[in-house]
């Protein structure tokens, strides 16, 4: 068995039942963010619809995670998403299709999204939950994640609109040219939509998977 640790990410749609033609609408998304995903190097396959409105994907880019994760949501909406991060060792070569892999990786990873299904972690709802064989980790980290979709559930299609483009156009110039709003309403959404907290959540995350990980 490779003693190189993975992250396997296993999601799926929040009510997903009340959206028509979901599976096209997902895989449609997905393939966009597949290769943006790849060419960043940031998964080691190409996300795949493995159960109706479920999909997976493998990672070596430990650190990276927090991001993916945010491009995911942003990238994803107006679908709302439920992931279940694991991190572990995968004893099988990388290679598709992604639903004949396992090992402790995917294990964690199920047993993560089943938490959040369940309500499991906190007396509050989450939409993110961490797996690993480090319970301090693991503790530490669902409780950030769990404060971190507090403010996520609280954000608006408008406020996610402007976090949208302005991750795709880095200026508040830019991303009001291409909504057709002026800077201080682009400004003013991401304020709002709780876009710094988020990427604060990204940063800090990233840093404490790389002190349990490396």
């Amino acid at each position: 068995m490779s003693a190189e640790t993975y992250a396997v990410l296993i999601a799926d749609v929040v009510e997903s039942s009340s959206r028509r033609d979901i599976r096209g609408v997902l895989g449609k998304k997905l393939a966009e963010a597949s290769r943006k995903h790849l060419r960043r190097k940031l998964i080691q396959l190409p996300y795949s619809v493995t159960a109706g409105d479920e999909f997976q994907v493998v990672s070596r880019n430990l650190s990276s995670v927090p991001a993916i994760l945010l491009d995911l949501r942003a990238a994803l909406r107006p679908l709302s998403l439920r992931i279940g991060v694991g991190f572990g060792r995968i004893p099988e070569r990388i290679q598709p299709p992604v639903n004949r892999l396992g090992g402790e990786a995917f294990q964690f990873a199920r047993k993560a999204i089943d938490e959040i299904k369940a309500n499991a972690l906190f007396k509050f709802p989450v939409l993110t939950a961490f797996h690993s064989r480090n319970q301090g980790f693991d503790s530490t980290i669902n409780l950030l994640y769990g404060l971190h979709d507090t403010l996520l559930r609280r954000i608006t299609a408008k406020q996610w609109a402007a976090i949208e483009v302005f991750r795709g156009h880095s200026t508040l110039e830019h991303a009001a040219k291409r909504l057709q709003l002026d800077t201080s309403t682009i400004s003013r959404n991401l304020k709002r939509g709780y876009y710094w907290q988020l990427l604060e959540t990204v940063g800090v995350a990233g840093s404490l998977i790389t002190r349990s990980f490396h």
